[in-house]
């Protein structure tokens, strides 16, 4: 069964009263929701017991947790030393992840910087190899690690290289964050069709089993010539995209992923809208 839930806590999360990262395990439960997604945007700075904390907040509950590793990942770094710091920031992201009980990191693969594209996508593979024997040196090849699409044309990340990166070990499961490609694409998500072109490309390349459970971002997104501006609400009827084409054809695809709202404010919110229009679409 698909999971649906927020990324960090919406603005009612603190409406309510709460404050810990803690809480929110109930308060996802309370509006019917089966995950969460903790971020280390700012980086990694979480002692070990508040992480086994969290992580027992979030089995009670049965709700499912992961994480998204710092935003300044960047593995086209043409400096070694700064592109082994992004190693540590997925490892260490891992690290958490495993003591809160969570199975997933996902992560922003690159930025292009000042070089040709094909060098730094080649750069951003050679690493992410590098990034595969450090997960089997460290025993976390139990963990699913999620390189994202991204939304600005300057980021590595559309998702033909996103797939190829996945390809390199089944260590690495797809982020496709669909807000992110509909503002790099100026709004090309919009049929039934144009989401099943896109996630067949990727069956295409890592096959069913692989792509099952993979991971999904969803939000409305502003964007202009460069792509993502900004993340919007499902209160947008401007920029989209729409979930409900979507739920129709991971229903016909049989795909099964882990779906995280990244609404700007309304992530619960509109997280439980998503699962309303999946169940809908399910004739459940």
């Amino acid at each position: 069964m698909i999971k649906f839930g927020p990324s960090g806590n919406s603005e009612s999360f603190y409406a309510e009263g709460y404050e810990h990262t803690e809480d929110a395990a109930h308060y996802v439960k309370e509006r019917g929701l089966d995950c969460f997604e903790y971020s280390f945007g700012r980086g990694v700075r979480m002692g070990e017991d508040k992480a086994r904390s969290i992580g027992a907040a979030f089995q009670k509950e049965g709700v499912e947790i992961s994480v998204h590793a710092p935003y300044f990942i960047n593995f086209a770094n043409p400096d070694d030393e700064m592109a082994q710091k992004s190693f540590g920031y997925v490892l260490d992201s891992a690290k958490m992840a495993r003591l809160m009980g969570g199975k997933r990191i996902v992560f922003h693969p690159a930025a292009q910087g000042k070089v040709e594209r094909s060098v730094a996508v080649m750069k951003t593979s050679d690493r992410l190899k590098v990034l595969r024997d450090y997960i089997y040196l460290n025993n976390l090849q139990d963990l699913m690690f999620c390189p994202e699409t991204m939304g600005k044309l300057a980021q590595i990340g559309t998702p033909e290289e996103i797939a190829a990166f996945s390809s390199i070990d089944p260590v690495f499961t797809p982020c496709i964050d669909f807000g992110h490609v509909n503002a790099r694409t100026q709004g090309s998500l919009k049929t039934e069709e144009d989401y099943t072109r896109l996630l067949e490309g990727f069956l295409d390349v890592l096959g069913y089993e692989r792509m099952k459970h993979f991971h999904v971002h969803f939000s409305k997104i502003m964007y202009g010539a460069k792509g993502e501006i900004k993340h919007l609400t499902f209160a947008d009827d401007v920029y989209g995209p729409e979930f409900e084409p979507l739920a129709n054809v991971l229903l016909k695809l049989k795909l099964e992923p882990y779906i995280v709202s990244e609404s700007d404010g309304t992530q619960a919110e509109d997280a439980a809208a998503m699962k309303r229009m999946y169940l809908a679409a399910l004739g459940a």
